[in-house]
């Protein structure tokens, strides 16, 4: 729900300092082509910086530095004189490998998680109701029994979600990935010695429980510690884990699958890899932005929570320890939250999600989140086997195979997502994936209703509906949703975003099987396509275009 390759693209960062208000000259190496070419991108450090503030250049001391550079015009529509000096300047911005790359890999691994799940059962599901293969007595699972393993980790994210709204902002993502990381394990753990059905769907739901957890807390941790000018990119990216690990647990079905006991090795090999994400979540900073939060809203020693930010950011950025950017940078950042929440209540509550900016916010994630889900991928993908024997794909008549190979095309497909998302926009790709996604759908209802004797219009439509899915609702929906919503609000509506993508999920789920009989496989693909024309119409009206803000911009100018 993603080697030293990983960030081997071009990524827009910058510097501001307007003592120094001066065009910088771009070295020929980095901007001799048009590939390189810079892109309008954000003007500050948006994870750590409120609206209104610019910050010095974030150096780092203790490691390999690679350097961004990028042209950037910036204007305000306000009037103000100190930022007017914004335009025309150009930003350069240095920051060490493990700096980037750290912060995001652990949180990621939380997605990584959640698609080995998927994969994984697919595999599980087999070999746990194998006669010779299962090593158990109570293989002969009914319809109802069968179903409940296969979605108990969805209920258990269901819930997940539910308690990441109560307790997200109290823990703070640092907290709530370390304990997605430890349900992960245990759920893992208990699934794989599961000595009867009961504590398997036990295990189940505990694991599930990981997963609404981690997909609440680590595109909040990835958006808030990254340089912001690679802040879709990022986040992007742990799309692209969840591929990969979807990837991982069909490898590790079919390559177990024969193995008597099989589906405790499948279930029980997420273990390990949740220690490494728990134990590299513990070895990271907390977020500065939280920490800053909770100092205004009194949630503790101000000072102590002051010299915590200051440290996080440090580290975060690859500097020594309380260094001299660092606290001017939180300095300034703490006069700017004081400013924005002055006149409020110290901590949002329940009803406050559903007012105001933060309605819009919810109406903008929870309306791409729901959309994503109700555009039937499960039931297009339901129909990928026969879709591709009836064009002659032997490899089509293993299961196994087909899952693989679609596998592996949501990758190229979201791979490219990531690399173009800071580049085209997040509009460009949502009307232009889902456009195609609409058309896709029209396709396969054709190929049902009267082109049966054209097998390649149903590859095509298919291939064409997975591609531009994962260009734009799998990678896109999670980043709008990490970025609309207002840092005040941010941990509750995010919470409820995923709420709804877990519902949403679940009701599709289980209406599939019932429309697929009552319409028929040609007018339950029309009845996709007509949503999908909706979610169209829905993002051209309602989703704004984030590329090149701060969080603070979106929160001041859209959400207002």
């Amino acid at each position: 729900m993603a080697s030293t390759s990983l960030f081997n693209f071009r990524l827009p960062l910058f510097n501001f300092n307007p003592l120094h208000h001066r065009r910088i000259k771009r070295p020929k190496s980095l901007l001799s082509s048009p590939r390189n070419s810079p892109r309008l991108v954000s003007s500050i450090n948006d994870h750590l910086a409120l609206t209104r503030v610019t910050y010095p250049l974030l150096q780092s001391h203790s490691a390999p530095k690679r350097r961004f550079h990028v042209g950037v015009q910036k204007e305000y529509s306000d009037g103000e004189s100190s930022e007017s000096i914004v335009s025309n300047a150009t930003y350069q911005e240095e920051f060490s490998w493990s700096s980037v790359v750290l912060p995001f890999l652990f949180p990621a691994l939380g997605g990584l998680l959640f698609g080995y799940d998927i994969g994984a059962t697919s595999g599980a599901t087999i070999s746990l109701q194998s006669p010779e293969l299962s090593g158990i007595s109570w293989f002969n699972l009914s319809a109802i029994q069968l179903g409940l393993v296969v979605s108990g980790s969805l209920y258990g994210a269901l819930l997940g979600s539910l308690v990441a709204f109560a307790i997200a902002d109290f823990l703070g993502r640092k907290k709530q990935l370390i304990t997605a990381a430890l349900l992960y394990l245990f759920g893992g753990v208990i699934t794989a010695y599961a000595p009867e059905l009961g504590v398997l769907l036990a295990g189940r739901l505990i694991y599930g429980l990981g997963i609404g957890l981690a997909m609440h807390g680590a595109p909040l941790y990835i958006a808030e510690t990254c340089p912001s000018q690679i802040r879709g990119t990022l986040v992007s990216l742990k799309e692209l884990f969840i591929v990969l690990g979807i990837l991982l647990g069909y490898f590790v079905g079919s390559f177990l699958i024969e193995t008597v006991g099989g589906w405790r090795f499948m279930y029980g090999f997420s273990a390990p890899v949740a220690v490494l994400m728990g134990l590299g979540m513990w070895t990271l900073p907390n977020s500065p932005r939280w920490l800053l939060l909770r100092a205004v809203q009194g949630k503790g020693s101000f000072q102590d929570l002051k010299e915590q930010a200051i440290a996080s950011l440090s580290k975060l950025r690859g500097r020594p320890p309380g260094d001299k950017e660092s606290e001017k940078q939180i300095e300034e950042t703490l006069v700017s939250l004081k400013s924005v929440y002055a006149d409020q209540e110290s901590e949002g509550n329940f009803l406050e999600v559903f007012q105001g900016p933060n309605l819009k916010a919810f109406i903008i994630g929870g309306g791409l989140v729901l959309f994503q889900q109700i555009t039937g991928q499960p039931s297009v993908l339901y129909y990928a086997g026969p879709i591709l024997q009836s064009a002659g794909f032997s490899a089509a008549s293993d299961a196994t195979k087909v899952s693989v190979v679609i596998g592996l095309f949501k990758l190229l497909m979201t791979w490219i997502a990531v690399l173009k998302v800071d580049d085209l926009g997040r509009r460009p790709l949502l009307i232009g994936g889902v456009s195609g996604i609409a058309l896709s759908l029209v396709l396969l209802s054709a190929y049902y209703k009267f082109l049966g004797g054209f097998p390649l219009v149903a590859v095509g439509a298919l291939l064409l509906y997975v591609g531009c899915y994962q260009i734009s609702f799998g990678p896109i929906s999670w980043l709008m949703v990490s970025e609309v919503f207002p840092l005040r609000t941010r941990g509750k509506g995010i919470s409820l975003a995923v709420l709804t993508n877990f519902a949403s999920n679940a009701v599709v789920t289980f209406a599939f099987s019932p429309l697929k009989e009552f319409l028929g496989a040609e007018n339950l693909f029309l009845l996709f396509g007509a949503i999908a024309t909706l979610s169209l119409l829905f993002i051209i009206f309602s989703v704004p275009e984030t590329k090149g803000m701060s969080l603070e911009d979106i929160e001041s100018k859209i959400l207002k």
